[in-house]
C-alpha cells in the first residue's frame, strides 16, 4: 500500500554517486556470480551463503540480515532474499533444492562506505514454460521502461503509468503491495515508488530531480496481483500460487536521463 510521503528527497551530489556506484558494483558481482551458481541441485542456502561471501570479500556489509520486522527481536534471518516461483519477494534461504523449471528472485542490498546499492534479478533455471518467459521478459521490460523515460521534471506517475499499461497490456498483474524507494545512507529513503497508478499516488506524486536516487523494483504475477504474508513475517507469496518475478535497479536521475549504479559499470 502506497502511504503519504513527508517529501524529505535527500539529493546526491556527483561524489555521492560515485560512492553509491561503487556500493552498486559490489551488488552486481554478487547477481552475477549466483546468476551463473543457480544451476539444478542448487540449494537456497548454498546461493546465500555465496552471495555473503562475495560482498563480504568486497568489504560491503548486508543490509538485509538482521532488517528489523514487526515482531519484536526478530529480523531477517538470510543475507539474501531468494523467492522461489509463486514467492514475490522476501523469501528466506533454506534447504530447498532448484529444480529444472523452477524460477528464482535473488535481491541483494549492500553498504559500501556508508552508501547503499540495492538490486535483483529473476533467475529462469533450465527450461521453464512459454508464459513463465514471457512474465520474466515484461517484468524485466518494466524496469527498462522507466529508466528509458527517467529525465528532470517528469512526474513519476506518468513512469508508473507506462510501467503498469505495459504489463497489464501483456496479460500479467502489478503487485499493488510493495513499491520501490529512495535510496542513499539508508536502504529505504523518501520518496516512496509505485510501480503502478493509484489515488494515493495521485495525491502524492513527485517530479523526478537532478540527484534523486531510487530503488526501482517491478514485481508482477501471472494470476491475480493479490498476495499474502507467511506466518514467518517475511515470506510474500502469490495468493493463487502461481509465479512472479522481481527486477530492480538503484538509479539516478542526472541531466542527461537516468544513471543505473547497479549495472556494474
Amino acid at each position: 500500500m502506497v502511504k503519504a510521503l513527508n517529501m524529505a528527497i535527500k539529493l546526491k551530489t556527483r561524489a555521492e554517486l560515485d560512492k553509491m556506484r561503487s556500493a552498486g558494483r559490489v551488488v552486481h558481482k554478487v547477481l552475477t556470480s549466483l546468476t551463473e551458481m543457480a544451476r539444478p541441485g542448487v540449494t537456497l542456502r548454498e546461493l546465500d551463503e555465496a552471495g555473503y561471501r562475495i560482498y563480504s570479500s568486497m568489504g560491503a556489509r548486508g543490509l538485509f540480515k538482521n532488517y528489523p520486522t514487526y515482531k519484536p527481536g526478530e529480523g531477517f534471518p538470510a543475507n539474501l532474499c531468494l523467492s522461489l516461483n509463486d514467492t514475490v519477494v522476501h523469501g528466506i534461504a533454506d534447504g530447498t533444492v532448484l529444480r529444472e523449471g523452477d524460477i528464482i528472485g535473488i535481491d541483494c542490498g549492500v553498504e559500501l562506505d556508508g552508501w547503499c546499492g540495492d538490486s535483483a534479478v529473476t533467475l529462469m533455471i533450465g527450461r521453464v514454460t512459454p508464459e513463465v518467459r514471457k512474465l520474466c521478459e515484461v517484468t524485466r521490460h518494466m524496469l527498462e521502461l522507466a529508466i528509458q523515460n527517467i529525465r528532470p521534471g517528469v512526474r513519476w506517475s506518468r513512469i508508473a503509468r507506462l510501467m503498469q499499461s505495459y504489463a497489464e497490456q501483456n496479460g500479467f498483474s502489478v503487485v499493488q503491495d510493495f513499491v520501490g524507494h529512495g535510496i542513499g545512507r539508508k536502504m529505504h529513503e523518501e520518496p516512496q515508488v509505485p510501480n503502478f497508478v493509484s489515488a494515493a499516488l495521485l495525491r502524492n506524486d513527485f517530479e523526478l530531480k537532478e540527484g534523486m536516487v531510487m530503488a526501482i523494483e517491478p514485481m508482477c504475477n501471472l494470476g491475480s496481483h493479490a498476495v499474502e504474508l507467511l506466518d514467518d513475517g517475511w515470506t510474500v507469496k502469490t495468493v493463487d500460487r502461481r509465479p512472479a518475478a522481481h527486477y530492480e535497479h538503484t538509479v539516478a536521475v542526472t541531466a542527461q536521463g537516468a544513471l543505473v549504479l547497479t549495472d556494474g559499470n
